[in-house]
């Protein structure tokens, strides 16, 4: 028992001439004229899965007609946002601003159709409202003495300065290895490769291009190192072996090919850059953006352009570093293999890791079997496995190989990215500092 308002509320009529004043009052408490659609059964259904409240033609376990208690019944019907509120309000107390509700609530699922089923326009008009009704402690108006004090610019001097330091350790590194011979050229390489690592660790736990996981760390030294090796051992087995002097001896040192290494170390500053300009356009996109739609649009001219500003930048460290160090700039590989690397960081910034490890796995693993099919070729019957990297190689050289399979997940990345990076629940996050 409810109530005995309740008990006096009239049911449905049963019999002809049944219907009286207080039957058309009932009926009209029960629907909204603003919407008529909220009040036909699949929008009951959808809405009572948002506020709690269940269809108003349930029926009770022993078959009877449940009626929802009169008061929170109109309630929910007349104020739909109520039950996504409650589902939402951890998301809409720790929200600084509306646009944070926005991006949450189009991580969970909810459109701008969505939002039109709770009478707005947009979703960003629907978290405007939920961001106003959530009381909170920091809407009141904060003394002098507590007001933040303004953030030093030391943090953004260090992590400048972290940003140049890989490239500088790994031109020193360069010139190191072009100066020395012998054992001290094994030293100064030993050295040269920890000293890097460490410098772009270090960068990589900071700044915009910083992120939580680490999964794609082992496939990306895989990649970098086939940079290094890879066009010299696959050079020797398509040849069948390296060539060798008369007396049996090997014919100079392990070929090896630095131009790509030292431009995609370089280019970390300017990665970071153009990474920091597309998380800031992003969100000044997110604030004059008025649906989810006119957001998308608006940020994929901006993904498109730090990538291809990258890409300008890499282009000329690569040329920059073959004519310094009278090498080949290998333009095709080293940009197939910085525009991977340079996606898949992005895409794992913003909270989507799983297609960046899955490429740059496939990518390893496609650079490995190409090797291991020249070795495995040399056994008896087994001929044709070398067959489809003999003819990449003959028309393309050594370098066909890493510019086809970086150049293929670039383009995966690339696509992927302009479909997730253009949503706003990739930009949810504040902007990270350094």
């Amino acid at each position: 028992m409810s109530g005995l308002g309740e008990l006096d509320r009239p049911e449905t009529p049963r019999s002809p001439g049944a219907w009286d004043e207080r039957s058309r009052t009932s009926l009209a408490d029960g629907t909204d004229g603003a919407d008529g659609a909220l009040g036909t059964p699949e929008t009951d259904t959808a809405l009572g899965a948002q506020t709690g409240v269940g269809p108003r033609d349930g029926a009770g376990r022993d078959g009877s007609r449940k009626s929802p208690s009169g008061a929170a019944a109109r309630r929910s019907a007349a104020d739909p946002v109520k039950g996504l509120l409650h589902r939402h309000r951890a998301l809409c107390e720790r929200a600084v601003d509306p646009l944070e509700i926005a991006a949450g609530l189009e991580a969970h699922g909810v459109t701008d159709r969505t939002a039109a089923r709770f009478r707005h326009r947009d979703v960003f008009s629907l978290a405007e409202e939920m961001y106003a009704r959530v009381p909170r402690d920091r809407d009141t108006p904060a003394s002098p003495e507590d007001a933040p004090t303004p953030r030093p610019r030391g943090p953004r001097t260090a992590g400048v300065v972290l940003a140049l330091l890989p490239g500088a350790l790994c031109a020193a590194a360069v010139a190191g290895l072009r100066l020395a011979e012998g054992r001290p050229r094994l030293i100064v390489a030993v050295v040269g490769i920890l000293a890097v690592s460490l410098a772009l660790g270090a960068a990589l736990r900071r700044g915009p291009l910083s992120a939580a996981t680490r999964t794609t760390s082992t496939w990306t030294c895989w990649l970098v190192g086939y940079a290094v090796l890879g066009d010299g051992l696959l050079r020797t087995a398509v040849s069948g072996g390296p060539d060798g002097l008369p007396d049996g001896t090997a014919d100079g040192p392990w070929p090896v090919s630095l131009v790509p290494v030292l431009a995609l170390v370089l280019s970390y500053a300017p990665a970071a850059g153009c990474a920091r300009l597309f998380a800031a356009g992003a969100r000044g996109r997110l604030r004059s953006s008025r649906g989810l739609a006119d957001f998308s649009a608006s940020v994929r001219p901006l993904l498109l352009g730090a990538f291809a500003l990258y890409m300008g930048v890499l282009t000329g460290l690569l040329v920059l570093t073959g004519a310094v160090l009278g090498e080949p700039a290998d333009l095709p590989q080293g940009l197939s293999l910085g525009a991977l690397l340079l996606l898949a960081r992005l895409l794992t910034v913003h909270g989507h890791a799983y297609a960046p490890t899955l490429v740059l796995t496939a990518a390893a693993a496609a650079e490995a079997v190409a090797l291991a099919t020249l070795f495995a070729g040399r056994l008896p019957g087994c001929g044709f496995l070398t067959v489809p990297v003999e003819v990449l190689v003959t028309a393309c050289g050594p370098a066909g190989v890493p510019t086809t399979v970086c150049g293929v997940g670039a383009l995966t990345l690339l696509v992927h990215a302009c479909r997730r990076l253009t949503r706003a629940s990739a930009h949810a996050t504040t902007e990270r500092t350094g």
